[in-house]
């Protein structure tokens, strides 16, 4: 056991695990996230192994709750003869104010419009929000007359989330770990293998999450491919909604003027457009005008709703990178390789950072994690909880002393991004300035240091600026 997880072990208990067994576990070959996953192996883990026993236990419940896409048909089947069937996935409601109704969506069945009792919503209100993964009993009621519709029912359900967590013994312990410690114990929990990576690779991986433990940090990530960069973001929070590549419209995004339900930006913590290169933009422009002003103010208007919403904004883009694995339009310009509509300057100008994900390496055999961290859905929850506490800014506004840096974006972005390093990486707020500026300041500068570079390349108004970090 290396010195991390010894004393991950000793400060947390049972709120960590062995990031490997999920891989020997048997439901790789299931789409549910490794937080789920997680899930569901703790709860047949017998002394923290996976036994034999536990693994057919394992197997037992997930082919019993979790069925294969193609037996989509068995189920209904089963359901139309009137069986009660028990389901584990993604659930999630909808209200529509116009017909008065709460909708649920069964993404197994590829259900939007089943039937859900008040008291189940009341008791989950996460339904009404980023959804719930969990098991639900589910009924059929068949159609009293020709006229009528048949009616799927949801009767019980049971949520896989967390407890009540104390996210003041979680900042308390960080105080037995040296820094290096730590972040090898963030990225474990992220689920990579920490004893694989350099320092300057491990700071990639480390900003990747701070979209979820800050609000409205907006960043994009190039990089080759199979790098693994929507992972994370699918895999340790179910705050998190990744979009893959195709066509994205302001109703999804905002706001659904139709059925008038809220977009995704109400709903998450932060939202990925994945694969951004091939993400087409709709006619009228509608899209990257909405996100120009909700990147700036965190605010939106479609038809009558104005509204505002706090999820952070994350963009993954896949570039062409050179025999010295560096982009082929570093001197040109890094987003050559992005969509026309998303290479307007000013809405580069509101993207906090670029992460440089051409320094990561490919995925391979030894990229997952086989040490202790922490449980993907305790985790989720404190980088959740984190989201809300000022004191870290406050932190930031009084420690942090910059030079060169009059523009009142850049600095937002920085404050943003070294806010959100320092509730990772020291959430009890015991760090000496020479880290807190090794840390947090100089890799949020960094950061924003690209995106001014970029918009210089491809438009000479904006001029040369190099930020640097005061060191006292």
């Amino acid at each position: 056991m290396l010195q991390f997880e010894q004393k991950a072990y000793d400060c947390y208990g049972d709120v960590v695990i062995n990031k490997s067994l999920i891989h020997k576990a048997g439901f790789s070959s299931r789409a549910i996230p490794a937080y789920v996953g997680e899930w569901i192996l703790y709860n047949f883990l017998e002394d923290g192994e996976l036994t034999e026993e536990s693994r057919n236990k394992i197997s037992e419940f997930v082919n019993r709750y979790l069925p294969q896409k193609g037996q989509k048909e068995e189920v209904k089947n089963r359901l139309l003869n009137m069986e009660n069937v028990k389901l584990l996935d993604d659930y999630s409601v909808s209200v529509n104010l116009k017909t008065g109704k709460r909708t649920l969506k069964i993404p197994f069945l590829d259900m939007n419009d089943a039937f859900i009792s008040d008291d189940i919503v009341e008791k989950n209100n996460l339904l009404l929000t980023s959804g719930v993964w969990g098991v639900a009993d589910l009924f059929y009621v068949p159609p009293a007359s020709p006229n009528e519709k048949g009616q799927l029912w949801m009767r019980n359900f049971k949520p896989f989330q967390v407890g009540s967590i104390d996210i003041e013994y979680y900042k308390e312990c960080r105080s037995n770990f040296t820094t290096e410690e730590w972040i090898d114990l963030i990225i474990s929990s992220m689920g990579f293998n920490p004893t694989i990576y350099n320092e300057e690779q491990k700071n990639v991986l480390i900003t990747r999450i701070l979209p979820m433990v800050e609000p409205r940090i907006n960043l994009i990530e190039l990089a080759p491919k199979g790098t693994g960069k929507s992972f994370v973001y699918s895999n340790i929070s179910r705050y998190a909604r990744v979009i893959g590549g195709g066509k994205v419209s302001p109703a999804v995004m905002f706001h659904h003027n139709g059925n008038n339900t809220p977009g995704l930006v109400t709903r998450y913590d932060v939202v990925v457009l994945d694969e951004v290169q091939s993400i087409q933009g709709d006619s009228t422009g509608e899209l990257v005008a909405g996100l120009k002003v909700y990147l700036e103010s965190g605010r939106f208007s479609r038809g009558n709703t104005e509204a505002s919403a706090e999820a952070g904004f994350v963009m993954l883009g896949n570039i062409t990178l050179d025999e010295n694995h560096q982009p082929v339009y570093k001197d040109e310009g890094l987003f050559r390789e992005i969509p026309n509509f998303l290479q307007e300057t000013a809405f580069i100008d509101r993207l906090h950072g670029i992460i440089a994900g051409w320094l990561m390496p490919r995925i391979s055999k030894d990229t997952p994690s086989k040490y202790l961290g922490f449980k993907g859905d305790f985790f989720s929850e404190v980088l959740h909880n984190l989201r809300n506490e000022p004191q870290y800014t406050d932190y930031v506004n009084l420690n942090m002393r910059l030079q060169n840096c009059n523009d009142l974006r850049d600095r937002k972005a920085i404050v943003r991004l070294a806010t959100a390093y320092l509730k990772v990486l020291f959430p009890d707020l015991q760090v000496t300035n020479a880290d807190f500026i090794k840390y947090c300041v100089k890799p949020a500068v960094e950061l924003r240091q690209r995106v001014r570079d970029e918009l210089h390349k491809m438009d000479r108004e904006y001029a040369k600026v190099n930020i640097e970090v005061v060191e006292e």
